[in-house]
């Protein structure tokens, strides 16, 4: 059959035939998924019953006028914070252990490592160091004659809680990061480098004006997926916290989750996921915006 046909046509069959199960997979598992949801927000469903009341843009409504619902948006803002620090603090690492340094791919490897363990175990491990009697951290506080800071409440005071929290992502994923932007560190030529040190360029002018430029488009990404991952973030405040004391630590998705599995009420759960969805979208494109400026046209 083949040998009938032109090589054109016999290269788009195979391109296509290679391409229909992974976008069939696609179609079935996301986008399908997908307008469901978009369906769902429009309507009053409880997740169980064969009806599905049309309200039109009633969740919505609720979700914007309802303060209860975006006051959690608050408490993402210290995972946004210390996302912030762990992107300087691995930028920082990545440019140490690029470097001609003796041992640096044990560091390396040290560094990396907590990225790999599960987010529960990362969590319930946490629960531990943060416990205000037995804790390590406080043990440790008492240790060094710190005691008004050793006998802290860091998961049941709501000025800490969400820090504490955060600090513990920052301990997961900032070898994560580190890796990545080793790998741009790699990708910049070395006769960059040579040129700036017959200029007469210092290490700070090196890495000022040579280093993150180059590093900017791996920055770009990684800001994004910093402000996106402190948006949606829930596995530690429903581990550690459940949401305490007194709601102070309850994260936009955890409200999602609570609104959909606790409440029975899918359509709002739903019309709070495709608005998070749109504020992922805004995020993306002013970071695109502002970080552009200047830029390559």
């Amino acid at each position: 059959m083949f040998g009938t046909l032109s090589y054109n046509k016999q290269k788009m069959i195979i391109i296509v035939s290679f391409l229909t199960i992974p976008l069939l997979l696609l179609a079935t598992f996301t986008y399908y998924p997908a307008l469901k949801l978009i369906y769902y927000s429009f309507t009053n469903w409880d997740g169980y019953s064969p009806e599905k009341p049309w309200v039109g843009l009633a969740n919505y409504r609720e979700v914007f006028s309802n303060p209860d619902i975006f006051k959690v948006f608050t408490h993402n803002f210290a995972y946004f914070a210390m996302g912030i620090v762990q992107n300087i603090v691995a930028i920082y690492f990545a440019v140490v252990l690029n470097s001609k340094l003796k041992g640096k791919n044990a560091f390396r490897i040290l560094l990396f490592l907590p990225y790999i363990m599960n987010g529960v175990a990362v969590a319930f491990m946490f629960g531990y160091v943060f416990d205000t009697t037995n804790g390590s951290l406080n043990m440790f506080l008492n240790s060094i004659g710190l005691t008004g800071l050793g006998q802290t409440s860091w998961l049941g005071t709501e000025g800490l809680v969400n820090y504490s929290l955060a600090s513990t992502g920052f301990w997961r994923f900032m070898g994560y990061n580190m890796v990545i932007y080793i790998a741009s560190l790699q990708a910049i030529p070395n006769d960059i480098y040579e040129a700036s040190k017959i200029d007469g360029a210092g290490p700070f002018q090196t890495l000022w004006r040579i280093t993150l430029p180059n590093m900017k488009p791996v920055i770009q990404l990684n800001l994004f997926l910093t402000v996106t991952g402190a948006l949606e973030v829930f596995d530690l405040p429903f581990v550690l916290t459940k949401g305490g004391p007194a709601g102070a630590s309850e994260t936009y998705v955890q409200k999602v989750v609570d609104t959909a599995f606790a409440y029975n009420n899918y359509g709002l759960a739903s019309a709070m996921s495709i608005i998070l969805l749109f504020f992922v979208v805004i995020v993306l494109l002013v970071q695109q915006l502002v970080l552009s400026r200047g830029g390559d046209k």
